[in-house]
Formats: structure tokens, C-alpha cells, sequence
């Protein structure tokens, strides 16, 4: 039991900023939420947290950890709903938010399927490719692809997402191949115009670090699925996800270029405003598409 309580501390100081906010949460002293992070690190022994009188910062090791720890504190709220939830139905309504494009390919086929599952429980999905508030938008859950913002929400890491980037035989014939990022200056890179969508741009792996670049080109555009469409026409070069891309690659309609600089695989994740008390019809959709994304199968026969 301590050490669950060290963790479910650690996540609420790491996620609401601050030890007063998570102990105001529980109903205890600051100094209670102190003393279980103290013992924490101790037993660990590694520094999770970076704590001033201002600001209270994660390390590295830290935000690895936090990662872990909501998902073992959702699996483990989502256990225990399973069986005090005894024989009760799912019901009522859930809102889930997704990007427009993955939302279109890897989120709307599942509803009808779990829609099936669960016949007491509507649905309404929103696909845009800003990042929707979920909290003050009232939305239940969303699907989020690549590196998530920090934030109070509770995330749970569905499947791995690669990013490559990618252009039609046609345009590489005619402007050549860039040999290193640093290239893309001299090409017509088809780059998303909206900020939030890829607030750091472009992600490689260089010397072993990974480096952010915002390559720019004659056009650009808010929807990923017009920029797909641009690449396949030779209109410049694009930095998608396989998800997306991984069929024109195998039909030969787009070419790989700067493999060897690919940028380590992000995530695919459903984040939530909170682990407690969350509905079931809202645990189960995260299950469902948590299996889902987990069956090899899945996208093995899903590419096209």
C-alpha cells in the first residue's frame, strides 16, 4: 500500500505542478506528499523530481517514470472497475476526439465493432487535426499521435508511431535526393501550417540527438491527408507516419529518403482528464482500442 501511495503521489505532483494542488486533491498536508516522494526517490534511487520554491520540474528519469506509473495506475482503476462493475451494462454517451487523418483510418473503423460490444453506449467522434480541450470541450477522451504536451491530462501509450519522411520518384528525379536534414533547406518541403499540430517540426536522430528543424516550401496546408495527396503528386517532401504512408512507400508511388536519420518512434496515445471514478463506457473504449492496436494483425492488414 505505501508504495502504490508513493506513486499515485508521484503522479499527482507531476501532473498538477506543484505539492499543495496534489495534496489539496487528497485531503492531506504538503508535508504528506513530501515524505512519499522523499521515500520514493529513496528506494528507487534516482531524483524524479526537481523541487524549488517556484516550480517543480521533472528529470529525465522522472518523466519515464511518470509515463509508467499512469499506466500502471489506469490498468490498475480499469481492473477494478472490471469486477466492482459486476454485470452492469456500459451506458450513456462518450465523446472521443482524434486527428482528422489517423481519425479517419485507425479510430472510426473500431466504432462499429465496439459499438456492437456495447449496444447501450452512443458515441460521437470529432476528427480535426487541432488539438482539442478536452477538459473545457467536454470531450471524454482523445487520440493523440507523436510527442504529447505536458499537461495534467492522464495518457495511456497505445501502439508506436514512426515518422519518416518521403517523396514521389518523380520529384527526387527532379530535385534530387537530400543527403542529411540540413539538405531540406534547398527542397519544397510540404509542411503542416498549423503550429499546434507539430509545435517542434520535423524530428531526427543526428549524431544521436534528436534535433527539431522547420523546413519550409512554396506550400503548406492545415490537413495532413492534402499534403499526402501533394507528396504522391511530386509536389515536394513530406515528413508523415507509416500509418499513412506505408502503402505508397510498398507500391512504389513515394520513395524513403533519410532513413538513416529517422528520429526514434513516438507514441499513439488515448489521453483522459482523470483516473478516478472514470466512467466505464470510457475505460472500455480505452481497452478496446488498446487491443486493438496491440493485435500485430492490426496493422499488418490495415496499411492500405
Amino acid at each position: 500500500m505505501d508504495r502504490l501511495k508513493q506513486i499515485e503521489s508521484f503522479a499527482a505532483v507531476a501532473t498538477r505542478g506543484s505539492l499543495t494542488a496534489a495534496a489539496q486533491a487528497e485531503g492531506v498536508a504538503p508535508a504528506v506528499i513530501g515524505r512519499r516522494i522523499d521515500a520514493l526517490e529513496e528506494r528507487l534511487g534516482v531524483k524524479l523530481l526537481l523541487r524549488t520554491t517556484r516550480r517543480i520540474t521533472l528529470t529525465h528519469e522522472g518523466s519515464a517514470f511518470l509515463e509508467d506509473c499512469q499506466r500502471l495506475l489506469a490498468d490498475l482503476a480499469s481492473a477494478e472497475a472490471s469486477v466492482s462493475a459486476g454485470g452492469v451494462k456500459a451506458s450513456g454517451h462518450l465523446r472521443v476526439t482524434a486527428p482528422a487523418g489517423f481519425g479517419r483510418r485507425h479510430v472510426a473503423p473500431l466504432v462499429p465493432a465496439f459499438r456492437a460490444a456495447h449496444p447501450d453506449v452512443s458515441l460521437s467522434l470529432n476528427l480535426s487535426d487541432r488539438v482539442v480541450d478536452i477538459v473545457n470541450e467536454g470531450y471524454d477522451c482523445a487520440v493523440r499521435v507523436g510527442d504529447l504536451p505536458d499537461s495534467s491530462l492522464v495518457s495511456v501509450r497505445l501502439a508506436d508511431n514512426r515518422r519518416l519522411c518521403v517523396a514521389a520518384p518523380a520529384y527526387l528525379a527532379r530535385a534530387g535526393v537530400p543527403a542529411t536534414p540540413a539538405e531540406l533547406s534547398r527542397h519544397a518541403c510540404l509542411a503542416l501550417s498549423s503550429d499546434a499540430s507539430q509545435p517542434r517540426g520535423w524530428a531526427f536522430s543526428v549524431d544521436g540527438q534528436v534535433t527539431h528543424l522547420r523546413p519550409s516550401g512554396p506550400l503548406d496546408c492545415s490537413d495532413g491527408q492534402v499534403l499526402h495527396d501533394w507528396c504522391v503528386r511530386g509536389l515536394g517532401i513530406a515528413w508523415r507516419s507509416t500509418w499513412e504512408v506505408e502503402a505508397d512507400v510498398d507500391a512504389g508511388r513515394l520513395q524513403v529518403v533519410l532513413e538513416d536519420f529517422a528520429a526514434p518512434a513516438n507514441g499513439i496515445y488515448a489521453v483522459f482528464p482523470h483516473a478516478k471514478h472514470l466512467p466505464l463506457r470510457v475505460r472500455l473504449w480505452i481497452d478496446f482500442v488498446k487491443h486493438s492496436y496491440g493485435d500485430p494483425r492490426y496493422w499488418a492488414g490495415s496499411a492500405g
